[in-house]
């Protein structure tokens, strides 16, 4: 990318997927890379930025998800997509180098881990891959309604979407949300489909009688299994972090 230039500019985007995709059409078409990118809602203004709105374009958007897996290859798109996710700041530079390149050097790209975007591309996705992961075993569904279940939870990324998708295979027949607390969305899933929504003013539905006998049934068990001699708080959290202790029933 030596030959490419970088110029003066600050990106504002939706914060979308569509709308970043935008920004690595228009940047590799013009071989010119800002020097911040920022989603627009959360930009704090600077007079010494010049500003330029990046405005979604999904047609931009789909030939760039197409060339992502035509030209640098499927592994690409999915290090690229969970790196995405990420809570890192500067995310947005990191991943348009890596595409960038990519597009120029193809898969080869993704064994040039001694270059610091490629390496921080496999890094963050490495992150967000591991706590979704974790989450996957700690989530916990309560029933709130005839054939709905409600589960919060609180993560660092932004995982709400891979982690639905998980559960909408495993338990295909369940109509089921998923709330992230953290971000105020909440993931929908009903008859083989699913949306995400804003939460922002969802009243938290309250669970039900026959959830509420269960739940007591599975403290008192938890708590009589136990053995106060080997409690080990350090070993527990390092399996359960305590930020997740919120969102269980059995309150470690």
């Amino acid at each position: 990318m030596s030959n490419w230039k970088l110029i003066n500019r600050t990106f504002l985007y939706d914060g979308s997927l569509d709308g970043f995709l935008t920004i690595v059409f228009n940047c590799y078409s013009s071989k010119m890379l800002p020097q911040k990118i920022y989603v627009e809602k959360d930009y704090i203004s600077n007079f010494l930025d010049k500003i330029v709105v990046i405005k979604t374009d999904f047609e931009k958007s789909k030939r760039v998800f197409q060339g992502i897996e035509k030209i640098i290859g499927y592994d690409a798109f999915y290090y690229f997509y969970y790196a995405f996710l990420s809570n890192e700041k500067e995310k947005e530079m990191y991943l348009l180098k890596y595409l960038c390149d990519g597009f120029d050097s193809g898969p080869k790209i993704n064994d040039r881990i001694a270059i610091s975007y490629v390496f921080k591309v496999f890094s963050m996705q490495k992150r967000t891959l591991s706590e979704c992961h974790r989450l996957k075993g700690l989530l916990r569904f309560q029933e709130v309604g005839d054939n709905l279940f409600y589960a919060s939870v609180h993560p660092d990324n932004a995982i709400l979407e891979p982690l639905g998708q998980h559960f909408m295979r495993r338990f295909s027949r369940q109509n089921f949300i998923i709330h992230d607390k953290i971000r105020d969305l909440c993931f929908l899933y009903s008859n083989q489909n699913y949306r995400i929504v804003d939460s922002t003013n969802m009243t938290v539905p309250t669970i039900s009688a026959e959830e509420q006998k269960y739940q007591e049934l599975w403290k008192l068990f938890f708590h009589t299994i136990s053995i106060p001699e080997r409690k080990n708080p350090r070993c527990q959290m390092q399996f359960m972090p305590r930020k997740y202790w919120k969102d269980l029933v059995e309150e470690p």
